[in-house]
């Protein structure tokens, strides 16, 4: 028989978001695929868990994926997870996910957190709808990307990184009317934050407080 990958969701900030089934999963398994040993092994420490980690991430090679896969079909048990929320989600795992079916290899997913519904539903946006675009893109089509979300009639949701979390909020200034921007700031940790306002005004609050301009953004775009 072959083995299972097991698609694991693990904490996007607060440890204690973790299932019963992917504490156990996590025990049972050969080994763990993770992006960075260092953030997976916090989160396994912290459950005296001693999983055997291997790193996988967007830079995994060819011979990776071969190794990875002649392992599920011995028989192998194995888990992906990502360094936060549910693996496959903007996340370099759907790769490997893709793979491992058409080898022909069972895959489950064992879920729990994901920033996407995380802000969705904090954020008052009302409907039971949305489109999610993922990470903006750095350079190239960013202009596009924002005229986009501008000219669409459900509820927008993107993440963006510190470093670019201000420049986003400009390019919403430009391009959106009277539509709600809902930015969702550190879901799930000690300075977990929902600034809700015109994109105007979000992009005010953050230029005044710009100790806030830190941590790990989802942003919300209302109709």
């Amino acid at each position: 028989m072959t083995g299972i990958l097991s698609i694991v969701a693990t904490p996007i900030g607060n440890l204690e978001d973790v299932t019963l089934r992917a504490l156990r999963v996590l025990k049972e398994v050969d080994y763990v695929l993770c992006e960075d040993t260092r953030v997976t092994g916090k989160l396994l420490s912290h459950y005296d868990i001693s999983a055997k980690l291997v790193r996988y991430d967007a830079h995994a090679s060819e011979q990776v994926h071969q190794q990875i896969l002649a392992d599920l079909e011995e028989g192998k048990h194995l888990a992906l997870v990502s360094d936060a929320g549910t693996p496959g989600v903007s996340d370099p795992g759907v790769l490997l996910v893709s793979k491992v079916h058409e080898a022909g290899v069972k895959v489950e997913t064992i879920p729990g957190p994901s920033a996407v519904t995380a802000a969705f539903s904090i954020s008052g946006v009302t409907g039971n709808q949305f489109m999610f675009l993922g990470f903006v893109p750095h350079k190239k089509g960013r202009q596009t990307f924002f005229e986009q979300v501008a000219a669409q009639g459900m509820p927008v949701i993107f993440y963006e990184s510190t470093h670019r979390i201000m420049k986003a909020l400009a390019s919403l200034t430009e391009v959106l009317d009277t539509q709600q921007v809902i930015v969702a700031r550190e879901l799930t940790k000690l300075h977990e934050e929902v600034v809700r306002g015109s994109a105007k005004e979000v992009e005010a609050y953050f230029t005044e407080y710009t100790e806030k301009q830190k941590g790990e953004f989802v942003v919300i775009v209302a109709p």
